[in-house]
């Protein structure tokens, strides 16, 4: 498929930008699988480097809270010091930084380098999504969104099993020396294949300015609200002095970061004002929610394969796989509908699919066979492409010029924010249900309820292990009946996302959607 070439195009004369979606989307995929593929080695990290289980995540929140506080200021980074440059620096310090993970020969070392690790991942994303803005017409966007996607989506979905196998067959170092061989693949492409656009305003500039003080406020801002919602539910959250303070600290720096970015810095490291641009806003509002879902069921769904169903790692991250290969076939399907179909009409199907995949969820048993998990996963990605690819079409749709870099660190924060907070509920709605219905179904186990009256005897009597076996089962459904309860709730937020989608304005089919350059 070709195309008319601009002249901001992020692909060198000679070169198929197609070639340049894929070579950009190389190193997201490499990124965003480091942000699951370590979960299921947590346990051999932990006895490998003499740490307990509590102390071995702290590999997963230290990459995203690095993660989390370079993503807003990646758009003023990428403006200061030029895309590509910026683009490179960060690839390169991700492949460096996963080497050092490898050979860490302590956790203080392994955490110090993750630090660096989820630095250098922060900054792919936004540069990525603003050289595809710059580099395709208004009516191919869709479709290199759609390879894009593919790894944006497929390497959550694909990490826990790669994983698992990884950790289970060769060692947990290999999760991380993995991705060496693929960045430096990208650094070569990227030399050889991209540029920064002649009219780019993002190109280097000769002096730079650095606003320290609202850069500040980002590191306090989403620093210590990724700390509050990593360790809220362990802490329990507001009843823990630690968890206020954090909180508190948070709140502060969001305030000050709005404060001095709006009304007092003139060359502010996050431009708020990009917030005024309605598409975008409303853009970023329904890229949280697809983070809070997606993530949340990310993790729900295996964590119940394992808590209840007696997967292992492998097992229940292949609950998750067939879905990836759903996604890849769906990315440019959707793809091409985004030309030919209303834009909010897609999102409300995409939505009502999401909806359907939950409904699915809402019935599951503890006896529930594999092939359920899978059919419930296989609907939930055949909906999400029909949301997503559309969303980030009108999100660059009407950008100010010179934007996109800024617009698209703020779509990337939203979904990664949305992504964590998505968690965090779902996790304390987990617990906190799991403990009510225990004390429900407990409170009914009484001479008067004849069923187990009939069972216990079945089973010898009221002999320890009879009680022992009953007092399991009551934790197996309560647990059950917990993550039923999340799902519902999962439910009824899209149905609800479903109205407001449906409410936007129409996109005029004879307008071609301008991209920020």
């Amino acid at each position: 498929m070709s195309f008319p070439r601009t002249s901001n195009s992020a692909a060198k004369p000679g070169v198929n930008p197609w070639l340049v979606a894929v070579v950009i989307s190389m190193a997201t995929f490499m990124e965003v699988l480091d942000t699951s593929i370590a979960n299921v080695a947590l346990g051999h990290i932990g006895g490998s480097l003499g740490a307990s289980q509590s102390q071995a995540t702290w590999v997963l929140t230290s990459y995203l809270a690095a993660n989390a506080i370079i993503i807003p200021i990646s758009g003023w980074l990428s403006n200061t010091l030029g895309r590509k440059r910026f683009y490179m620096i960060c690839v390169a310090l991700f492949t460096i930084s996963s080497f050092l993970c490898g050979i860490a020969p302590s956790l203080g070392v392994l955490l110090f380098f993750r630090v660096l690790q989820g630095a250098g991942g922060g900054g792919l994303a936004p540069s990525e999504q603003s050289m595809l803005a710059d580099t395709f017409p208004g009516k191919y966007f869709g479709m290199a969104f759609a390879v894009y996607g593919i790894a944006v989506v497929v390497a959550p979905a694909i990490g826990p099993t790669l994983g698992g196998w990884i950790t289970d067959n060769f060692s947990w170092r290999w999760i991380f020396f993995m991705n060496v061989p693929v960045g430096l693949l990208s650094l070569a492409l990227t030399q050889r294949m991209i540029q920064d656009p002649p009219t780019d305003p993002t190109a280097p500039r000769k002096t730079i300015r650095v606003d320290a003080m609202g850069f500040g406020f980002v590191v306090l801002a989403f620093g210590a609200l990724q700390v509050v919602l990593d360790k809220g539910q362990e802490a329990d959250w507001f009843g823990s002095p630690y968890i206020v303070v954090f909180l508190a600290l948070a709140i502060a720096g969001f305030i000050g970061l709005i404060v001095w970015e709006t009304m007092i810095e003139k060359d502010p490291v996050v431009d708020l004002t990009l917030l005024r641009n309605g598409s975008l806003a409303t853009s970023m509002g329904l890229q949280f929610v697809v983070g809070f879902v997606l993530n949340s069921t990310t993790v729900l769904v295996p964590l119940l394969a394992q808590q209840l169903l007696g997967y292992d790692a492998t097992q229940a991250g292949l609950v998750l796989m067939p879905g990836g290969l759903m996604l890849m076939v769906m990315m440019p399907v959707a793809g091409g509908l985004v030309r030919r179909v209303q834009p909010k009409y897609l999102m409300a199907s995409g939505l009502a699919v999401l909806t359907l995949s939950l409904v699915m969820m809402s019935g599951f048993t503890a006896q529930i066979a594999f092939h359920h998990l899978l059919w419930a996963r296989l609907v939930q990605c055949l909906g999400l492409p029909l949301f997503f690819i559309p969303l980030n079409t009108i999100a660059y749709g009407n950008l100010p010029p010179g934007k996109s870099n800024q617009a698209s660190a703020m779509m990337n924060l939203m979904r990664n924010l949305g992504g964590s907070i998505g968690i965090a509920v779902a996790t304390t709605l987990l617990v906190r249900r799991a403990q009510i219905h225990q004390v429900y179904l407990a409170a009914t186990a009484t001479r008067a309820n004849l069923p187990l009256m009939r069972q216990l005897r079945a089973g010898g009597g009221f002999t320890s292990r009879s009680l022992m076996g009953f007092y399991n089962q009551i934790q197996i459904q309560a647990a059950m009946l917990s993550y039923l309860d999340v799902f519902r709730i999962l439910t009824v937020a899209c149905v609800i996302v479903i109205g407001v989608v449906l409410l936007l304005r129409r996109v005029r089919k004879d307008v071609e959607p301008v991209m920020g350059h």
